[in-house]
Formats: structure tokens, C-alpha cells, sequence
């Protein structure tokens, strides 16, 4: 028997995801789906509120089934149904709301957790590893940890918001009944602000976060220099952590490299684990940009592997300027509807305006070359990059590998990343080929001139 609103909670979030997978379609499932909960079960009933009438139309009509199925599966009850909105209720439930966010009438009224942001979406790599295990240990084990704090630290865009937040919703689906903050220091600043300035009277500050049992701070730079909120913070840091409670902050610096903090809280946030997040390498980067075609609807093969390895190599100092990249190419591409294949002279046309003012085709480095032999050979990039082996495209291949290699001074192994993931060893007998062919083979040596002429603009 399903009663209490932890059982109910945790019924409708497991539902949820099965749901989602399916119907299939992401768009479908945000939009319709988003912020509903179960209010009521009784008499075989469940009454499912909503975010809006055409939700409740449209789960009604159409998504019924597999709604009643996936709870069926899960309860072995066959349940009817009832789709309302909340304004609807007679008598709404005390406690609803988003489960395990903060909900109060003075502090963080805006604070949320992204649901898009998890574990299970977070792409990881050499550059992020001990960081994403720090995050999921924590995650696992809140407030029971040798992470008190869990600090994370990286350069802007590489993922320590995303960290944080996964560490939150993994929580959250865990322990229903938990009160999980998310905030910046920009937030706490402000809040702190008009606490301070008597406009936040219904409770004091500290007491509101005794409610709290995991506090994610996003950001804590912002704090600097601000002596009065540093002030507040530490007094409520020492209480959460006095109380178990799992704290984790992210910074763009590690502690000690932190300006304009007091010492005891530079302390303090070096006793936990600090952990940091490097510069993605570009493989990591072509399975980001893979994973987030394939979730926004496209298929990854039609990108040629070009296109993808370009944008890794231009965005890879920060994965939401890869990303946004990306989305750019994808505007594009419905925009212009395009159906093909996206190759590299698509994907040129989508981002010139990210590059500045000089033409992307001075800037292409490995990919240029790439481009430029394919297109000797009459070939496509992909076809120059892929694994057909004939003897035409082998030999344009390692012309490229070499030309990369002694234009560029790039590894063998980033070359044979590029090349669909041959070894250094491959890579490094294509490039002795080339360079034992010309010292006997003119046709070669020609087609080599010509080639660095077209390279050099000439």
C-alpha cells in the first residue's frame, strides 16, 4: 500500500524516468511532463497535477497508456487517472512542491535544481575524472564523507555547475524528504543584502539554514572582498558542517589561490577534498559534442568526423562554447533545412560569425590541410579520414598525416585521433612512406608542392 508522501514521491519519480524513455521524445517529456507530481492516490485513483490544461488534455489523450502501464509495472495496480492543475485542487497537498528543494516565503525563492543535469549525462574523461568520482562519492555518501567540503575548481564552461547540480538531483531521487539548497555566492550575496538591511524579517538567516541538508554553492569567488557576507557565511558553514550536513562549492581558483576570502574560510574550504577540472582533451570533446546531437534529435552520423573534430580543437577551453558552437550548427542546419550531409563547408557557413572578422579558412590548422588534400584527391573529408583503404584515398590519407605532422608539429597520437582512431605506430609508418616516397617518386613530390602552395594561400 502506497500512503505516505515519501512513497508517493518516490513512486512518481521512478515513473518518470521510464516515461521518458518511452515516449522518446525529450521536447514531448519536458514540456508536458515537467514539474508534475502525484497529490492524491485513493480508491484506485491517482490524481497527477500538472503545468497546464493542454498538459492535462494532452496526457489524457494521448500519453494515458503508457502512463497507466509504467505504474502497473511498478505497483502491479491498475490505476485510473485524473490530470489536474494545482489551482484545480480542493485541497492541494500541505508539502508539494518541487521534492527536496527549499521552498520558503523568505530566502532563495528562485532556487532549483536542473533536472537536465546528471550523472548519467555528464561526459567523462582524463581531464574531469576525479572530479565526476568525487562528485558521485559525495553523492552517494552526503554528509557521511571525508569531503566536508567537496571543493571543485576549473576554468569557466567545464563543467563544475553541471557537477554540482548532478550531485543535487542524484540526492534528491535518493532521499525524497531532503531539503537541498542550489545557489551562487551571487545569490547568498544578495540575500544577505537585505537581511542585513531588515527587509528579510520573517526569520533570521542562520535558522532558515538549519533546515538544510545539503547546501551546493556555486561560484564562492564571488564572495571576495565582501567582508560583512563572508561574515555570515562562515558562521552558517560551521553549523552545517557541525551538523553533518554535505556542503559542495565550486570555485574558478582552489582555496588558496582565492583573493579577497578570510583565511579561516580559505582554512576551512582546504580541510575537505579539492578537486579540479582540467582542459578537455579533444576526444572527450567529440563525445560531448556526439552525446549532445544525438539528445537534441539529429543523427551523429551525419556529421562528417571532420566537422566534429574541428570543433573540438576550436571550442576545447570550454565546453559551453563547444556547445554553444554546436547549437549554432544545428540552427543552421533546420533554418537552411538542410538534410545531408553536414560537412565542414556547412559548418563553416553556421559559425563564421564566432570566429571574428578573418575568414575560418586562414584558421583551420589540421583540419584545413585536411580539407585541402581531400579536395586535390577529389575526395570528401570523411572519406579522407575514414577507414576505406583503396589505393587512392591510403595515399591522400598519409600525404595529410604528413603534411599535418611537419606543417604543425602535431603528436601521432592526436593525428591518429583525427584519422578514426589509428595508433602512433600506423600513423607513424604512413608519414615514413610519404617521406621515403619523395626522395625517389616526382608524381609525389609534385603533388606534395602543389599542395603546400594551396596551403599557403599562393
Amino acid at each position: 500500500m502506497i500512503g505516505t508522501l515519501s512513497e508517493i514521491t518516490q513512486l512518481w519519480d521512478r515513473a518518470l524516468i521510464k516515461i521518458e524513455e518511452r515516449l522518446g521524445e525529450k521536447q514531448i517529456f519536458d514540456s508536458f511532463f515537467n514539474n508534475s507530481y502525484i497529490n492524491e492516490i485513493t480508491n484506485n485513483e491517482i490524481v497527477v497535477v500538472v503545468n497546464s490544461n493542454l498538459a492535462s488534455r494532452l496526457i489524457s489523450s494521448k500519453y494515458n497508456d503508457i502512463v497507466a502501464d509504467v505504474i502497473k509495472e511498478l505497483t502491479g495496480t491498475n490505476y485510473r487517472f485524473k490530470y489536474v492543475m494545482a489551482t484545480e485542487l480542493k485541497q492541494p497537498r500541505a508539502d508539494v512542491g518541487t521534492p527536496n528543494i527549499v521552498q520558503s516565503q523568505t530566502y532563495f525563492k528562485d532556487s532549483s535544481l536542473n533536472k537536465n543535469l546528471t550523472f548519467d549525462n555528464f561526459i567523462v574523461g582524463d581531464f574531469n575524472r576525479e572530479a565526476s568520482q568525487a562528485a558521485l562519492y559525495v553523492a552517494t555518501n552526503p554528509g557521511k564523507t571525508f569531503a566536508q567540503p567537496l571543493f571543485i575548481y576549473s576554468n569557466s564552461g567545464l563543467g563544475k555547475t553541471h557537477l554540482l547540480q548532478a550531485i543535487g538531483n542524484y540526492i534528491a531521487r535518493e532521499k525524497p524528504l531532503w531539503k537541498i539548497l542550489y545557489i551562487s555566492a551571487s545569490d547568498f550575496v544578495e540575500e544577505f543584502v537585505k537581511y542585513a538591511r531588515g527587509s528579510q524579517e520573517a526569520e533570521s538567516m542562520k535558522d532558515f539554514f538549519t533546515t538544510i541538508d545539503v547546501l551546493l554553492i556555486d561560484d564562492v569567488q564571488l564572495m571576495a572582498n565582501k567582508t560583512a557576507t563572508q561574515e555570515m557565511f562562515f558562521a552558517i558553514y560551521n553549523k552545517l558542517i557541525a551538523s553533518n550536513k554535505q556542503v559542495v562549492i565550486t570555485s574558478d581558483k582552489q582555496p588558496a589561490e582565492l583573493a579577497g576570502l578570510e583565511d579561516r574560510l580559505v582554512t576551512r574550504f582546504s580541510k575537505g577534498l579539492t578537486v579540479s577540472i582540467n582542459e578537455p582533451d579533444q576526444e572527450t570533446c567529440v563525445r560531448i559534442l556526439r552525446k549532445k546531437i544525438s539528445s537534441s534529435g539529429f543523427d551523429p552520423d551525419r556529421f562528417d568526423d571532420s566537422v566534429l573534430y574541428f570543433f573540438a580543437e576550436k571550442f576545447s577551453k570550454d565546453i559551453r562554447e563547444l556547445e554553444g558552437a554546436l547549437n549554432k550548427l544545428m540552427f543552421y542546419i533546420i533554418t537552411n533545412k538542410e538534410s545531408g550531409r553536414i560537412t565542414m563547408d556547412v559548418a563553416i557557413d553556421a559559425i563564421q560569425s564566432l570566429v571574428g572578422g578573418k575568414s575560418i579558412s586562414t584558421q583551420l590548422s589540421e583540419q584545413k590541410i585536411i580539407n585541402v588534400v581531400a579536395d586535390y584527391y577529389n575526395l570528401t573529408s570523411s572519406q579522407l579520414t575514414g577507414k576505406i583503404r583503396t589505393g587512392q584515398i591510403a595515399l591522400a590519407r598519409h600525404i595529410a598525416m604528413y603534411l599535418i605532422r611537419y606543417k604543425l608539429d602535431v603528436s601521432l597520437k592526436k593525428i591518429g585521433d583525427m584519422f578514426g582512431g589509428k595508433d602512433h605506430t600506423t600513423v607513424m609508418s604512413a608519414i615514413s612512406k610519404v617521406e621515403k616516397e619523395l626522395k625517389t617518386n616526382e608524381t609525389l613530390k609534385t603533388a606534395v608542392e602543389e599542395l603546400e602552395k594551396r596551403l599557403s594561400g599562393q
